[in-house]
């Protein structure tokens, strides 16, 4: 994925023309686009590829949870879509994540292709504390992401989702190299809509973000493509 831009957009929409249209308009100024479970369930593999043939990463955001046996079995599929990300969930256990780990990189042997980064979502960033709380998740939300994302690099996967306001934590506990996507990312011109713990773009980057996961900001503007340009000018690209 290219490391001149970290922003992936949320192509928060089931209709494939829309999706490929917004696509076409922002490529060559984001990192990427994300295209998540509720577009893959209407469209499918072929809704993928109207994304993908436009040749920028794609980010196969399903979250998987099962039993490992059938994750691996999935990310065996998410690797022929040529994902350059996809996620699963940390809370799935070592022995999933290990799974899904090794399918992607094993898929992609076989295929002689790039394996998918695999990262694991630790808390949504939907949930605030009480929210975690009422799930299940005791203590406070940042301890429980850390412990998440401890088990998740043990584990094999290549990286984390996190909240921004737990970039800075992850990284000193996990080191460099470990992946941080990080959706919850709200430019200070935009609406909040459903993130509880958001920062801005260039917030979220100086914390030590990889990933930045944008969406509304960008595909619900007035101009995408300018809201897509400001966001790169405030990130200094």
């Amino acid at each position: 994925m290219p490391s001149t831009n970290p922003v992936y957009v949320a192509l928060d929409t089931t209709e494939s023309a829309k999706a490929a249209a917004f696509a076409r308009q922002l490529t060559g100024r984001v990192g990427g686009f994300k295209l998540g479970l509720e577009y893959f369930v209407t469209n499918g593999p072929a809704g993928m590829e109207a994304v993908s043939r436009l040749g920028m990463p794609l980010f196969v955001d399903l979250k998987l949870h099962d039993i490992p046996n059938t994750v691996a079995a999935a990310i065996r599929g998410v690797v022929r879509l040529k994902a350059a990300i996809t996620t699963i969930h940390a809370s799935g256990g070592a022995a999933m994540i290990r799974a899904a780990a090794d399918a992607a990189r094993d898929e992609a042997d076989k295929l002689g292709v790039s394996p998918p980064a695999v990262v694991a979502v630790t808390i949504l960033t939907s949930l605030d504390q009480a929210g975690a709380e009422a799930v299940g998740f005791g203590g406070p939300v940042l301890e429980q992401v850390k412990r998440l994302a401890a088990l998740a690099q043990d584990s094999g996967a290549d990286g984390i989702v996190c909240s921004p306001l737990e970039v800075e934590a992850v990284r000193a506990q996990c080191g460099p190299g470990f992946k941080l996507v990080i959706p919850g990312i709200r430019p200070a011109w935009s609406e909040a809509g459903d993130q509880k713990r958001f920062l801005t773009p260039a917030e979220a980057r100086a914390k030590g973000a990889d990933v930045l996961v944008i969406g509304r900001p960008i595909i619900a503007a007035a101009d995408p493509v300018e809201a897509a340009d400001r966001i790169r000018a405030e990130l200094g690209l």
